[in-house]
């Protein structure tokens, strides 16, 4: 019983951080189409701006990309 409960709890997790993943994938498919928005229009600064932020984003939110709490498989 204590195995199955250990196994829901991976399972919840597992898909929480899917959840985060592809949320975070969304908010950066958001951000780049934003940017290309602002190429079209000439405004190459902006998309730069925005770009940077992206970027600032990705590197803030390394616990997302690579989880720190799961151990690594072999």
């Amino acid at each position: 019983m204590e195995t199955s409960q250990a196994d829901a709890r991976e399972f919840a997790e597992l898909v929480a951080e899917l959840e985060r993943a592809e949320a975070f994938e969304q908010r950066l498919r958001q951000l780049i189409s934003d940017a290309r928005d602002q190429l079209a229009a000439g405004n190459a600064a902006m998309a730069l701006s925005m770009l940077n932020a992206a970027l600032s984003d990705i590197d803030a939110a390394t616990d997302v990309v690579t989880p720190s709490s799961r151990p690594t498989s072999t």
